[in-house]
């Protein structure tokens, strides 16, 4: 099962749903169950609440750029004696072992900054902010706002006082060059080789070899989440802000999901019982 991390952005924003840390609630017992949750914050972000929520499993971060694995899940260890021009299938970060999909830094970084003089859009990176301003563009505190910055594979960055037609021209180049510039609100996150369906296949294989048998891949998000993660699964829950009588945008854009009600206030006890049944 793999769901979307909520409070996927780098700063925060208003939660309309269950708070996921109440652990106690429907919620938390999803985060029990067989979750991956993706989020595009990192491993030190990331890492704290889903100790809180007493989650287990790994998790994908960072926009798809690696898959955590805690510690001796499925028994696997980081590669040791990997010379620097091999690239290691596992290593070890922080806590966790991890399978690295895109780059690590300062790969990105680089490639960032010589994309930032040869278009000659300036870009602010978090890295290069004082804490104090740090603070004052996250809107967090400061322990927290340290953290946004703390990345294993994707450069973090905003653009100041850029005119539309230079982002365009920026984005364009940036593709041109295999640099994915994803955007988060003000924010955005510069990688190389980030790729969700990797992680989802890498960890479904270590699955299917675990269980002896397949594991269904079973994606929950938000609307404006699915379309990044419901392409790679086989069973699909559709959390909508829609009532039953507005749900054709919803239908349309993802036609063979299930739909639940995101404010109904059993929402996860559903979500459970539409996690255990086929239609």
């Amino acid at each position: 099962m793999f769901a979307p991390d909520f409070q996927r952005s780098f700063h925060r924003r208003r939660f309309p749903y269950p708070h996921p840390r109440q652990e106690h609630s429907g919620l938390g017992r999803v985060h029990r169950r067989l979750a991956v949750w993706l989020t595009s914050r990192s491993r030190l972000q990331f890492d704290e609440p889903r100790r809180k929520l007493g989650h287990a499993h790994p998790f994908i971060a960072e926009d798809g750029c690696a898959a955590y694995l805690p510690e001796d899940y499925f028994h696997l260890r980081p590669e040791s004696n990997i010379s620097k021009s091999q690239r290691a299938s596992t290593v070890r970060l922080g806590r966790f072992t991890c399978i690295p999909v895109a780059e690590a830094l300062p790969a990105a970084a680089d490639a960032l900054e010589t994309l930032s003089a040869d278009t000659g859009v300036p870009v602010v990176t978090l890295r290069s902010l004082s804490l104090r301003e740090l603070v004052q563009n996250t809107g967090l505190p400061e322990r927290e706002a340290e953290l946004t910055r703390q990345r294993d594979f994707d450069q973090v960055f905003f653009l100041a006082g850029v005119s539309d037609l230079d982002v365009q021209r920026f984005l364009a180049e940036g593709r041109n060059r295999n640099l994915q510039l994803r955007q988060h609100g003000v924010f955005w996150s510069a990688a190389i080789g980030a790729s969700t369906q990797r992680c989802i296949r890498d960890l479904s294989m270590l699955y299917d070899r675990a269980l002896r048998q397949h594991a269904h891949i079973v994606g929950i998000a938000t609307e404006d989440l699915s379309p990044g993660l419901f392409p790679f699964c086989e069973r699909t829950i559709l959390l909508s802000n829609r009532s039953q009588d507005s749900d054709s945008a919803d239908l349309s854009t993802n036609p063979r999901a299930r739909r639940l009600e995101l404010r109904a206030p059993d929402i996860w006890e559903r979500v459970l019982e539409a996690i255990s049944t086929r239609n």
